[in-house]
């Protein structure tokens, strides 16, 4: 029995098992000194699990396009966090315009909702444009050359955006209608991120049930099984991928709009961090997988939110939450360590990988 342990556990992996309770150890022990020490009232809680709520809905969001083309065309379209900047920018543009005109306070309903319009719109096309351009070219190049390629299309459309619309830092509006906050079951919550969370909920249901209930939807579902015997049984594998990418396109767009409306800020570089850490969201609900993706990313959201505070306050680290993105970061790294399948997802490893 000891030699089948022996053949069945490496060196590696018990060096990778060490490391990972070294972590959790930490983790416990900061988390248990700072909720001894009452450092925080419970109240500040609940603000830090509804921020990381409306923070992993826009995650959520973006990811969906990370996992949806990996589910296609089993590639990591590393441009898509501009994608998401491209409607950031365009929502903003829409909505300053609407702000010096009045009309985003008068009807702000209607207002939203061309923001919305406009900037999925732009996200989608330029979408199909990376699609159309960069990708399908290489379909049938070795998978490093289009990842190769999604990275060059990323920095092409940053500076892109920075060589038209400059590098400083635009102020979105605010418009009156999303100023001050409500109580939803004794929870005070601010307006914005009521919004993002319920927009983002609407429309990760909406995808839920395009993929799930529709005839698009389970053409989806068998091209990325096997695009040659979904094409076999009269399925037009092209048209299938373009739609991925429009779709994927739009919820980025619209992440683009709930991310500008929760942080008041855009610029060219605005899709770079929320993107990767989109992508560990993607990674760690299981690529490939809708579901995963929508998981992932409300629990990365929620994971960056309370963490630094929670574990970080109790280990003795100075300003914690400056380290909210090194948090994320090393939970990817974690998870293609001690779980690459993901919370619901797919061995990257493997034949699909």
């Amino acid at each position: 029995m000891y030699q089948k342990f022996k053949r069945r556990v490496t060196g590696t992996q018990v060096v990778m098992w060490i490391i990972g309770f070294i972590i959790l150890g930490g983790v416990i022990y900061g988390a248990v000194h700072t909720l001894l020490a009452a450092t925080y009232p419970p109240r500040v809680w609940l603000d830090l699990i509804v921020f990381g709520l409306a923070q992993g809905s826009v995650y959520a969001l973006v990811a969906l396009g990370y996992t949806m083309v990996y589910g296609i065309l089993r590639m990591i379209n590393f441009a898509h966090g501009e994608v998401f900047m491209a409607g950031a920018f365009i929502g903003y543009f829409i909505a300053t315009a609407f702000d010096r005109s009045g009309f985003l306070n008068r009807y702000y309903v209607i207002a939203q909702l061309l923001i919305f319009v406009g900037a999925m719109a732009t996200s989608a096309t330029i979408a199909v444009l990376l699609e159309r351009i960069a990708y399908r070219p290489l379909r049938r190049a070795p998978r490093l050359v289009p990842l190769i390629t999604a990275i060059g299309a990323s920095f092409f459309l940053q500076y892109t955006f920075r060589g038209f619309f400059g590098s400083g830092i635009k102020s979105y509006p605010e418009p009156t209608a999303l100023k001050g906050s409500i109580t939803i079951l004794g929870i005070t919550v601010l307006k914005t991120q009521a919004l993002v969370i319920v927009a983002a909920v609407v429309m990760l249901l909406a995808l839920y049930i395009f993929v799930q209930r529709t005839k698009t939807g389970r053409a989806m579902q068998a091209v990325s099984e096997d695009k040659d015997a979904a094409a076999l049984m009269g399925i037009d594998v092209d048209r299938i991928i373009v739609i991925t990418f429009v779709v994927g396109g739009a919820l980025a767009g619209a992440a683009g709009v709930l991310f500008s409306t929760l942080f008041r800020q855009v610029f060219f570089l605005t899709g770079f961090i929320p993107g990767l850490k989109a992508f560990t969201a993607a990674v760690l609900g299981g690529i490939g997988n809708v579901t995963g993706a929508m998981l992932g990313g409300l629990f990365l959201g929620i994971a960056e939110s309370l963490f630094p505070n929670l574990v970080l306050d109790g280990l003795g680290i100075p300003a914690p939450y400056q380290l909210k993105d090194a948090l994320a970061f090393l939970m990817l790294v974690l998870v293609l360590i001690f779980r690459p399948t993901g919370i619901l997802g797919e061995r990257l490893a493997t034949k699909k990988a």
